[in-house]
């Protein structure tokens, strides 16, 4: 297909998405979900699993295959801004105390799900499908493990940002347990890959960019991005020109050492300086990314999955089995790793029902592993339906925590006064 004819096929997807993601995420916002999920959703629905099934030649005029890598690359626009957006957010507001607590919690909600994912796939050997040939079982073992431990970073501060949680101690702890979370996920994710290909160069230059990438940033990242913002010859124009600029360096830089784009547009906005052309600049960057160019990359992998894979009983005991390990190892363990750091139990709960959501970041590393040959159709459609169901229950489990919380301050006058009379 020539770009001549894919230019309008790439139209009529993006509005296909852009007013299928509105209708979904007008349905699911009546029962409390925020558009975030349906994003994500839309894709699922979008591809083979329903429109493919349903009217196979509409899902291929609106979607052929030569599609999906543009709208991936132009998803990745969206991406970049809104996180370098989140990291913003993030760095004006800041919680005393919160490295400890924020290893913790990151550590346990890594170690915790990896090794239970681990251990599925290995009690599982030869029951199920999910191995792709040639692929040795610790590696498979391994991948699941690794996938199962990802947050969906991204996700997770654009649920915090649509509920005005960023400037809260759970918010907070959230974003900064889920960046190192994620960090190390993928520089095990590295680690994988290298296994799998029989070459250890992947994994080492991964680890030794991110330290690298982490002195530059600490050593004159805050001035650079200050002189951006603070230049008197410099119109608006000029420094939103320049911040994009800087942006797409950095996520070039973080993507060729697969650490991902997003971490080095988060850690930009992170030592931003605080000051009104920056604020005008996030301000610009900010809606039409979220609202136009986002959607794109959150139904990317939605066009990949195929949910009748699940007809499988082995594959859907082996998917439920995953869903399981992935809420037990996360959420219980991220719960735990902070009460035990001496966090009240409603930010603890908090926490754990964030950290819980996978869904952006587990998807782009199951496409990782499916580009890299280790991962076949039915692991591929499994660990997105964990992605799917752990995203999901995020925001019920936190509605029920307010709700909660709101009997438990009303009951306690009461029972003081019963007490007292």
């Amino acid at each position: 297909m020539t770009p001549t004819e894919l230019a309008p096929r790439f139209f009529i997807a993006v509005a296909v998405i852009l007013l299928f993601c509105k209708g979904v995420a007008w349905l699911l916002g009546r029962a409390g979900q925020p558009a975030v999920v349906s994003e994500m959703l839309a894709g699922v629905l979008l591809g083979p699993s329903l429109l493919g099934l349903l009217l196979p030649d509409v899902q291929d005029a609106l979607f052929p295959a030569p599609l999906l890598p543009v709208l991936y690359v132009v998803g990745q626009v969206g991406l970049v801004l809104f996180m370098f957006q989140a990291g913003y957010a993030f760095g004006a507001h800041r919680v005393t105390g919160l490295a400890g607590t924020a290893g913790a919690v990151s550590l346990a909600g890594v170690a915790a799900p990896l090794v239970l994912g681990v251990l599925l796939v290995l009690a599982t050997s030869g029951a199920v499908p999910i191995r792709v040939e040639g692929a040795s079982l610790g590696v498979s073992a391994a991948f699941v493990g690794v996938a199962l431990a990802i947050t969906a970073f991204p996700m997770l501060a654009r649920i915090i940002t649509e509920r005005g949680q960023a400037a809260t101690r759970h918010g907070t702890l959230s974003l900064a347990s889920g960046a190192i979370d994620d960090m190390v996920a993928w520089i095990m994710l590295a680690v994988v890959l290298a296994f799998a290909s029989g070459r250890s160069g992947p994994a080492i230059v991964t680890a030794g960019g991110a330290v690298l990438f982490g002195l530059v940033l600490w050593l004159v990242g805050r001035r650079t991005t200050a002189a951006l913002m603070t230049a008197r010859g410099l119109d608006d124009r000029a420094r939103l020109l320049g911040m994009v600029v800087l942006l797409f360096l950095v996520a070039w830089y973080t993507d060729e050492i697969g650490l991902y784009a997003v971490f080095g547009a988060f850690a930009v906005g992170v030592v931003m300086p605080r000051t009104a052309n920056t604020d005008r600049v996030v301000d610009t960057l900010t809606p039409v990314a979220a609202t136009v160019f986002l959607p794109l990359f959150f139904t990317y992998s939605g066009l990949r999955t195929e949910f009748g894979l699940l007809g499988s009983p082995p594959v859907l005991l082996f998917a439920l089995a995953c869903v399981t390990a992935a809420v037990v190892g996360k959420f219980g363990a991220c719960w735990a790793a902070a009460r035990l750091r001496g966090e009240p139990q409603g930010v603890a709960l908090r926490v754990g029902a964030l950290m819980n959501a996978r869904g952006l970041m587990q998807l782009i590393a199951l496409n990782v592993g499916l580009e890299a040959g280790i991962v076949n159709g039915s692991l591929f459609t499994v660990l997105v339906l964990v992605a799917l169901v752990t995203t999901l229950m995020t925001t019920p489990l936190l509605s029920w925590i307010e709700r909660r919380e709101a009997r438990t301050v009303t009951t306690a006058p009461t029972q003081a006064l019963a007490g007292w009379q």
